[in-house]
């Protein structure tokens, strides 16, 4: 039973890892329309904020997490203002291959800046050990994931569905011509909600470094996995992506420990057969 409960909680918190990492593309995919597959390119940007200010400036790993947050939401900003922005009524296509471009500008960018080598960051002390529960050892730093994640998706939800910044974003998305005649600044929120998104992103980025592990070509690594995550939850629906993450973190886990020849196919098998049953996904909008 604690082998079968260290095997559950590691899926768990595998999934709120895919869950952090997909949360920005959940606001910025699901409530913009807009196919950002820079995404992950955001998530790396944050990740190295981490990386240079625990190897370089000596930083609590923890205290970097706000600055990952801001840098990588300034930085897209920036992005929204100048690029993205033309893009929002270009159609799908050009928007994929635009934003897939920025991610292989980034990786040569981050191997000329860091170096091609697998990085990592030293955690502290407290993050590092076991938590033991019915006879099961926890990792801390998994542990502080879940907790994270948690946290992340109340708030966002919040900010989202229940406060007055979150009913103009869903005008501006529905009608931007209505939204403009109400009076709302909608290239302002517009600029702010995929900040928001884009930082989001790089905070999983700076939370990923311990599990996945940072190189130039993590932006690639993390998309399908993010994608799927957003694709199975439903598009417009944080809730969804929460759910969904859980259950591919548990099929990804549980399946490469029980059925090893299978377990790396099993995550892909369950995207198929809810999409197949439910092609909006779990608690789609749209």
């Amino acid at each position: 039973m604690s082998q079968l409960l260290a095997v559950l909680f590691d899926g768990v918190a595998y999934g709120m890892l895919l869950f952090l990492l997909s949360i920005g593309l959940s606001v910025t995919q699901g409530m913009m329309n807009f196919t950002n597959l820079a995404h992950g390119a955001f998530a790396m940007l944050g990740a190295y904020v981490t990386l240079f200010m625990v190897q370089s400036l000596g930083v609590n790993f923890l205290l970097t997490l706000p600055f990952a947050f801001i840098v990588t939401a300034a930085v897209a900003a920036v992005f929204e203002i100048t690029l993205f922005r033309r893009l929002y009524n270009a159609g799908e296509l050009n928007q994929v291959l635009f934003t897939i471009g920025l991610v292989f500008t980034a990786s040569a960018i981050a191997a000329y800046v860091f170096g091609s080598v697998n990085q990592s960051v030293a955690l502290p002390a407290y993050l590092t050990g076991y938590v033991e529960f019915a006879g099961a050892k926890l990792p801390s730093y998994r542990i502080f994931l879940v907790i994270i994640a948690v946290f992340l998706t109340i708030a966002v939800v919040w900010a989202l569905e229940f406060t007055r910044f979150g009913a103009m974003v869903r005008a501006s998305v529905d009608n931007q011509r209505v939204a403009r005649g109400l009076g709302l600044n909608v290239n302002r929120i517009f600029a702010l909600t995929f900040a928001l998104g884009s930082g989001l992103a790089g905070l999983g980025g700076a939370l990923a470094i311990d599990i996945l592990s940072l190189d130039p070509s993590f932006g690639f690594h993390i998309l399908v996995p993010v994608l799927i995550v957003v694709a199975v939850g439903g598009l417009g629906s944080i809730w969804g992506s929460f759910v969904a993450a859980a259950c591919l973190g548990l099929f990804d886990v549980a399946g490469k420990y029980f059925i090893p020849e299978l377990g790396a196919f099993l995550i892909y098998l369950f995207m198929v057969v809810l999409l197949f049953l439910r092609p909006g996904g779990l608690f789609g909008k749209r």
